[in-house]
C-alpha cells in the first residue's frame, strides 16, 4: 500500500526557507575568548582539573528520552531513517510496501506528521519526578538530523516543522519547575554518514533541495572535513548557550581522532561557561573520546564487574531492542530494572534510563508503569541509593553479572542470594545497606558478607532494620552470615533492603542521621 492510498496520507511540505548564513568566524572568536578567560584551557592537562559535581554523584538516577520523527513510522527502531534507505533491510522493504519508493516518499516526508498533538511537558515532568529521577536528558538531535529545539543553524527543526514547538525548551522548563536537572544529548556526529544508504540507491537523499537535511551522507569510513566539524561544534555551543543544560551526553562517534581538538575546546568552553553561570555540569562520553578524569565515562546498556574508581554512568532502556517507541516493544521487567539500578549504584555508577514516547506525545502505559514502579521502590528504599557510596565489596551471590557494553539483550533473573551493597557516610558514622534482588522464599535474608567470620565488618553491629518496615526484625549473626527474619508483609514489590548500623567509631559519638534518612 502506498502513502497515497492510506486513509491518512502523510503530509509533505511546504518546507521552511533556509536560514541566513551565520558568521562562524565571529562565533569561533567569541568561543576562544571565553576559553581564554578561564579557568579551563583547551588541553587535557587543564581539563583534568575537572571534578564531577556532588549533585550528579548523589543523583544516581535519571531519565533519557528518545523521541523524534522516527516514531511516525514506528517500525524497527530509531535507526529507521537509515535502514529505510538500505536495500535488504526489513525497514527498506516495509517502507516501499507502506509508503512507496524512496524517490517519491523519503524520511523528510514524515516530519510534518510528527505533530506531538497530545504532548504535555508538565505531565512528563510529573511522571519523571514520580519515578524518582533527579535529572532528565531529552535527545536534542538524533542521527537523523532533525533538531528537537530552536536553532539558527538549520531549518529542519521542531519549531518550524511538525509540532512547531521547542521540545527541549518546553520540557526543560517543566523539568526545572520540579527541581530536576535538565540535560541534553547530541547525536549530531553520526549524521556525517547516517543517511548514506540513500546515496547508494535511488532516493530523495540525493535531491539538491534537501542536501542540508540529508547531507553530508558520506561513507562511514571517512572523517568529517573542517567545515562540517565547525558546524558540529557551533551547533553544540548553541545548545549550551540557549538551554544551559547541566548534562551534555554524546554518542559513540566522537571517538574519531578528528574530534579530539574540538572536544577539548568544547569542554573548556562548557566548563568555563558553567562556572560563569554558577552551575556544575557533566559531559558524558563513550569509549576513549575524552581523557580519563576530564568527563564522565558512559557505558551503553552496560555494567562494571566491580567498583569503578570514579563515578560513571550506564545508559540503558526500559526496552531491549529499540530506544524509540515501536508497537512490538520488548520490555524489561521491573525486577530487572531495579537490579540494574542497584548494581550500577553499588559499583559507583549512575543509571540513565531511557523511555520512548509515541509520536503524538503520549507515553505508553507499560513505560509509565515501569517508571512509577521504580518510583514506588525508591520511596521505600531510596536511602540505599541516593547519596550512597560503595561499600567494601559491591556484591555477593551466585548469579554472574556480565561486564561491558550491550549486555542486556536477554532477561536476567536474580535470586535472594544475589545482593548488592551500598553505604551512607555522615558525621564519621555509617549505615550499610544490603539489597536483596529477590525476596527469600523462606522469609530469611542471609548476608554472607555480614557474618562474623567474613572480616568485612569493622565494628560490632548496633542494629539491623528492614527499610519500609516499622517494626523490629529478628536477626542473628553467625560466622557464616547475618540472618534476618523478614516480616510476612513485603514493604516493596522487588526484593528487600536490610540496613545495618555499626557501633559508632568512638564511644559516645552522636548518630544524628538516625531519623533523617
Amino acid at each position: 500500500m502506498t502513502a497515497a492510498n492510506q486513509d491518512t496520507a502523510p503530509t509533505k511540505g511546504p518546507w521552511p526557507a533556509r536560514p541566513e548564513p551565520l558568521d562562524d568566524v565571529a562565533e569561533l572568536a567569541r568561543v576562544d575568548a571565553v576559553i581564554a578567560a578561564g579557568p579551563y584551557e583547551a588541553t587535557w592537562e587543564s581539563l583534568s582539573g575537572y571534578t564531577v559535581p556532588d549533585w550528579f554523584r548523589d543523583a544516581k538516577f535519571g531519565v533519557f528520552l528518545h523521541w523524534g520523527a522516527y516514531t511516525v513510522p514506528a517500525f524497527g527502531n530509531e535507526w529507521y531513517p537509515r535502514h529505510m534507505y538500505v536495500e535488504g533491510t526489513a525497514e527498506y522493504d516495509h517502507h516501499r510496501r507502506t509508503y512507496g519508493p524512496q524517490t517519491e516518499f523519503g524520511y523528510k516526508d514524515f516530519l510534518a506528521d510528527f505533530t506531538a498533538e497530545r504532548w504535555d511537558p508538565a505531565d512528563w515532568a510529573d511522571l519523571f519526578h514520580r519515578a524518582g529521577a533527579q535529572f532528565v536528558v531529552p535527545v536534542a538531535e538524533h542521527h537523523d538530523g532533525f533538531a528537537m529545539y530552536e536553532t539558527a543553524r538549520s531549518r529542519w527543526k521542531t519549531t518550524a516543522i511538525g509540532p512547531h514547538r521547542d521540545v527541549v525548551g518546553e520540557l526543560g522548563a517543566a523539568v526545572r519547575d520540579r527541581w530536576m536537572v535538565l540535560g541534553v544529548s547530541s547525536h549530531r556526529a553520526e549524521h556525517w554518514f547516517f543517511m548514506n544508504g540513500g546515496a547508494r540507491t535511488p532516493s530523495d537523499v540525493t535531491d539538491p533541495e534537501f542536501v542540508d537535511f540529508y547531507g553530508p551522507a558520506q561513507r562511514e569510513e571517512t572523517s568529517p572535513n573542517e567545515a562540517w566539524m565547525i558546524d558540529w561544534f557551533l551547533r553544540t555551543v548553541e545548545l549550551i548557550d540557549r538551554y544551559r543544560p547541566q548534562v551534555l551526553w554524546f554518542d559513540w562517534w566522537i571517538e574519531r581522532p578528528v574530534f579530539k581538538p574540538w572536544l577539548r575546546k568544547l569542554a573548556a568552553y562548557y566548563y568555563n561557561e558553567a562556572a560563569r553561570w554558577g552551575r556544575e555540569v557533566v559531559i558524558q562520553y563513550k569509549w576513549d573520546a575524552f581523557a580519563p578524569g576530564t568527563a564522565v565515562l558512559d557505558l551503553e546498556r552496560g555494567a562494571m564487574d566491580t567498583v569503578h574508581p570514579t563515578v560513571w554512568q550506564n545508559d540503558t532502556s526500559v526496552a531491549r531492542t529499540s530506544w524509540s517507541w515501536v508497537p512490538d516493544q520488548q520490555y524489561k521487567t521491573l525486577p530487572e530494572l531495579i537490579a540494574e539500578l542497584v548494581d550500577v549504584v553499588a559499583k559507583n555508577g549512575v543509571l540513565l534510563l531511557n523511555i520512548g514516547p509515541k509520536s503524538d506525545g503520549t507515553i505508553a502505559d507499560e513505560e509509565r508503569e515501569l517508571l512509577t514502579g521504580i518510583g514506588d521502590w525508591l520511596r521505600v528504599n531510596g536511602q540505599a541509593i541516593y547519596g550512597s557510596v560503595p561499600w567494601a565489596i559491591p556484591a555477593e551471590g551466585p548469579t554472574v553479572q556480565a561486564a561491558g557494553s550491550f549486555i542486556d539483550a536477554t532477561e536476567r533473573v536474580f535470586g535472594a542470594e544475589d545482593i548488592r551493597f551500598t553505604s551512607q557516610q555522615r558525621y564519621g558514622n555509617e549505615r550499610l545497606y544490603a539489597t536483596l534482588l529477590a525476596w527469600p522464599e523462606d522469609g530469611v535474608a542471609r548476608i554472607r558478607a555480614w557474618g562474623s567470620g567474613s572480616g568485612q565488618l569493622a565494628r560490632p553491629i548496633r542494629s539491623v532494620d528492614l527499610l519500609g518496615h516499622d517494626g523490629e526484625v529478628t536477626w542473628t549473626q553467625t560466622e557464616d552470615a547475618l540472618e534476618v527474619r523478614l516480616p510476612a508483609d513485603r514493604p516493596s514489590a522487588v526484593g528487600a533492603v536490610i540496613r545495618l548500623t555499626p557501633e559508632p567509631a568512638e564511644a559516645g559519638t552522636r548518630l544524628p542521621f538516625d531519623h533523617e534518612l
